[in-house]
Formats: structure tokens, C-alpha cells, sequence
């Protein structure tokens, strides 16, 4: 599977009361890698605002499969499991590697565009949908339907 990813340290705000990554903490760190994704491609935060549109979590899953502790290094990747012809929906896994290789843990998230100024889910600008479109994939990717349009649209 070709991946983005991001080097990163298991930091002490990170840690539940057992020493270990807290569930929250793997779910902060994949919403950070797929921002630096968008800046590093041409979408940082400002050009979010100023289009009033921005990536909305409809489900998350997380596996766990190794710990992780202070100060353990990890890469975190990020890859497009699915995504509509649109890029209005779209499947991003990221997955949390340890120094020994091993994935210590899994985040597949399900996700749109949401128009910040009507609420609702849209397809995205075309410049945001060459970014997703241009996403890694990994290799069980599959398309997915796109956003209806209303009726006279």
C-alpha cells in the first residue's frame, strides 16, 4: 500500500492512567496527519476557512494492536480506502507503525465535505477534489456513491 505519512512521538498528553496511548489520543493524531496532508498539499487550514468547507467525520473504527508508550516514536500513515467519483465521500485508514515495524494500531475513517454556511454535505471544490483523488490508495480501495443532487440541480 502507497501511504502518506508523518513521523511523530507518543507525547505525555497522549497517555491514559495505564501508562499507555489513550483512545483519544490515536484519534486526535489521525485528524493532525490528515490536516498536515491538506497543507502539504496545497489546503491549509486558512484556505479551509476560506472556502467555508471542511472535512466532517461521519464514523471512525479503531483497532488496537500493539501499546504504545512516552515517547515512542511511530509513523503515522494515511491512504484512501474508498472515495465517490465526487470526492464527497471518501474512506481514509491510517495506521500507527512502531519503531520495530509493527502496526500498533489501525483508524478507518468515513468522512464527506461539509458546506460550513448550509450545514450540509457537498462535493468538494474541484482543486480539494484533485487533492483527494490524488490521495494514496491502498489496495482494497473501492468507489463509493456520491452525493445526490437535488431534484432540478
Amino acid at each position: 500500500m502507497t501511504t502518506y505519512s508523518k513521523h511523530l512521538y507518543v507525547g505525555w498528553a497522549h497517555l491514559d492512567s495505564n501508562g499507555h496511548m489513550a483512545n483519544s489520543a490515536y484519534l486526535d493524531l489521525v485528524s493532525d496527519v490528515r490536516m498536515f496532508y491538506f497543507a502539504d498539499h496545497g489546503f491549509p487550514p486558512t484556505e479551509f476557512g476560506r472556502l467555508a468547507v471542511g472535512p466532517v467525520i461521519l464514523q471512525e473504527t479503531l483497532e488496537y494492536r500493539r501499546e504504545l508508550r512516552l515517547l515512542d516514536p511511530i509513523e503515522v500513515t494515511l491512504a484512501a480506502d474508498g472515495m465517490s467519483l465526487d470526492a464527497a465521500r471518501w474512506v481514509l485508514v491510517n495506521e500507527f507503525i512502531r519503531s520495530d515495524g509493527q502496526v500498533a494500531a489501525r483508524v478507518t475513517s468515513t468522512g464527506g465535505w461539509l458546506d460550513l454556511k448550509a450545514r450540509a454535505l457537498i462535493a468538494p471544490p474541484p482543486a480539494l477534489a484533485d487533492v483527494m483523488r490524488a490521495t494514496p490508495r491502498t489496495a482494497t480501495f473501492t468507489e463509493l456513491p456520491g452525493i445526490r443532487q437535488p431534484s432540478g440541480s
